[in-house]
């Protein structure tokens, strides 16, 4: 078997390199490579057909984003004076109130239980303040932030109650069914179990939080002037947006060009 393979080697060897069939490989290839059809060039586009931008042209963004999402019967309120920035979300059953203010990039999500910001208070920039069904406490699951709080910025709030006149540093976490309770400091960082109760005039700090001092009374003067202080700020933030369109002005200058009196 060994001897008749390397005879069929050997005679196919001898057959490809032979003068002839190597002649006729190369007619071959010229006869069909002759009969092929040679690629036309693409014809270039008529001077009709290329659109030219106009250099007065604005390249508007139309990506925008909703603040206020209705759900289902709920509809998220907004007291005059507030201030939301304009790329915050609230949904659902979202309250602000009067004097209080929502810095950019937050999301209220307010699709399972109620969310209130008291008046004065202020949510910083990235915080997120959600609410969920039920609390493991068996008190009302609802997030609630009362009067003159501060929540400082990439917070976390989940089924919470925070009382008047208490500071939530950055990065802080409070789970459900936690309680801040009035003139409390919650160091940045901290992270609140469910169920943990933090009583009043305390400062807090840790994972878990954990008691460190107790406040002096010029400590808890401060609280509500820093709400103060972020509330008079908001108000410059709040000057540059219109409550109502600009079309308007728009309309007075076609009245004007008509010869309409205003």
């Amino acid at each position: 078997m060994a001897a008749a393979t390397a005879a069929l080697a050997r005679f196919s060897k001898k057959s490809l390199t032979s003068t002839n069939y190597l002649n006729l490989l190369q007619r071959t290839l010229a006869t069909s490579a002759s009969a092929s059809p040679s690629p036309s060039p693409s014809p270039s586009p008529s001077p009709r057909s290329v659109i030219t931008p106009s250099p007065d042209r604005v390249s508007w963004d139309y990506r925008g984003q909703r603040r206020i999402i209705p759900l289902g019967q709920w509809l998220p309120k907004i007291a005059v004076d507030a201030y939301v920035a304009p790329n915050v979300v609230l949904a659902g059953q979202v309250t602000v109130c009067d004097g209080a203010s929502v810095w950019a990039g937050s999301v209220l999500r307010g699709d399972l239980n109620k969310i209130t910001v008291g008046f004065c208070s202020n949510v910083q920039e990235r915080s997120v303040i959600h609410a969920a069904w039920s609390s493991p406490t068996g008190l009302p699951a609802e997030t609630i932030v009362e009067r003159f709080v501060t929540i400082g910025a990439y917070s976390l709030l989940r089924s919470c109650m925070i009382e008047p006149e208490c500071i939530i540093g950055q990065h802080s976490i409070l789970m459900e069914g936690s309680l801040v309770e009035t003139h409390s400091i919650l160091e940045a960082g901290s992270v609140v179990p469910p169920g943990r109760r933090i009583p009043t005039g305390e400062l807090w700090a840790g994972n878990p939080a954990r008691f460190v001092r107790t406040l002096t009374h010029e400590e808890t003067l401060e609280i509500p002037k820093l709400a103060v202080a972020i509330n008079d700020l908001s108000k410059e933030h709040f000057s540059e947006f219109l409550p109502y369109s600009t079309v308007y002005l728009e309309l007075e200058k076609f009245k004007k060009s008509l010869g309409i009196s205003i």
